[in-house]
């Protein structure tokens, strides 16, 4: 009996070893599967997300090169404001990033003296977030990427910093702010902004002009006693703006049309303001399929003196981001779009970039142009003249879908 006991448990001893062994199989089993099904949704998200490292704007300072721009490789996703430091060689020494806790990007970047001052935009809060609404902001580095003060600008809801100009006794800073797209008012106090601040970051004046949903600065210069600003008026409206350094506006006169960006620079060239763009060229192309680069001269007194355009291709997106003046020349930097047909619609149309250069005489011809053909999808963001030759910054496709930046160089002679 005592042996027949002792079977029988030997017996259901195996049955239950053999149930706990049929259960840690199938639970590993869907334990990989689960594995398996979060990998894969995560390598499928991933594969739909651009990963970017944008470089908008550099400066030269010690041998050194330091810029500004946005990236989202951070472990949460968002676009962050970042300060990038690189040597004389282009490579990347540091990078900070703006402290913020949602999405933040930098436009533009000057120096002054020792010091580094960046302008841009951030979700200051969790509404902004919710609602993909910015708020402006400057803010002065030392050359370690160490913050000395920040300043914050928000009137109507929507704003940014895009350009700033360093004068002796303070900065000079252009963006907008506007009204979110769902939001209607009659407030006065926005669209294209204008402010001076002193060395402290304290504000000294403020002006605005252009329509609070649209109105926007996008770069500002100094010529004797006056301020030349550029930017848009309203939607597909170019705008120039004069101003004493007191704040005073002398004149605006706009310009139609161009794409929704409008004016995005400015140069003194002789006794005429060249500003750059982009030309609407169909009053009814309701989606911008069809726009040039464009190139507008006026006077001391705003008036128009002269325009050229540049198209590449029968048909397709050309626009013009940064001017610099090389004596009697002027040196462009621009991209063209290139239809992605595969993935386009009727409606709405998909593009792939491919930046170039460009050069023009006196009278707005064009003499020599090269296209940068490394890769398809690039971005030429800003062109300054260092040490006799053209260096331009930008960032480029170099996965199927991340970017990076670069510099690229040109000779004088465009070799």
């Amino acid at each position: 009996m005592k042996t027949k006991d002792k079977n029988m448990e030997k017996k259901s001893s195996k049955k239950v070893m053999l149930v706990v062994k049929v259960a840690l199989v199938i639970c590993l089993f869907v334990l990989i599967i689960d594995i398996f099904f979060v990998l894969y949704t995560k390598n499928k998200q991933d594969s739909k997300k651009t990963f970017f490292e944008s470089l908008n704007s550099y400066v030269l300072m010690d041998q050194s090169y330091y810029g500004v721009g946005s990236s989202n490789m951070d472990d949460n996703g968002y676009e962050k404001a970042t300060l990038y430091k690189y040597d004389s060689n282009y490579k990347l020494l540091w990078e900070k990033r703006f402290k913020s806790k949602y999405n933040s990007t930098f436009y533009n970047i000057v120096e002054d003296g020792d010091f580094l001052l960046a302008v841009g935009s951030y979700e200051k809060t969790k509404e902004e977030n919710e609602e993909k609404l910015r708020t402006a902001v400057l803010v002065k580095y030392n050359k370690d990427g160490e913050v000395l003060f920040k300043k914050d600008l928000q009137i109507l809801g929507n704003s940014k910093f895009v350009n700033l100009l360093v004068l002796d006794d303070g900065y000079v800073v252009v963006g907008q702010s506007i009204y979110a797209n769902n939001v209607l008012g009659n407030d006065d106090s926005g669209g294209a902004i204008i402010i001076k601040y002193d060395k402290d970051g304290k504000e000294i004046w403020r002006q605005n002009t252009g329509g609070n949903k649209s109105g926007l600065f996008n770069s500002v210069i100094q010529d004797g006693d006056y301020l030349y600003a550029v930017g848009k008026d309203a939607t597909r409206y170019g705008m120039i703006a004069k101003y004493t350094l007191d704040g005073e506006k002398e004149k605006a006169v706009s310009y139609a049309k161009t794409d929704t960006i409008g004016f995005s620079n400015i140069v003194k060239f002789g006794d005429q303001f060249i500003c750059v763009g982009a030309k609407k060229i169909k009053e009814d192309d309701e989606y911008d399929h069809d726009i040039d680069g464009l190139l507008v001269a006026y006077n001391s007194n705003l008036e128009k003196t002269n325009e050229v355009t540049y198209k590449d291709t029968k048909k397709g997106l050309e626009r013009f981001n940064d001017i610099i003046v090389d004596k009697d020349n002027l040196i462009v930097v621009g991209h063209e779009a290139v239809v992605d047909k595969e993935n386009s619609t009727s409606k709405e149309y998909v593009y792939n970039y491919r930046s170039f250069i460009l050069k023009f005489d006196s009278s707005l011809k064009k003499k020599e142009e090269i296209i940068y053909k490394e890769n398809l999808d690039d971005y030429f963001t800003d062109i300054k003249l260092v040490k006799g030759k053209y260096l331009v910054s930008g960032y480029k496709k170099y996965k199927f879908n991340k970017y990076k930046t670069f510099f690229v160089h040109y000779s004088r002679d465009f070799k």
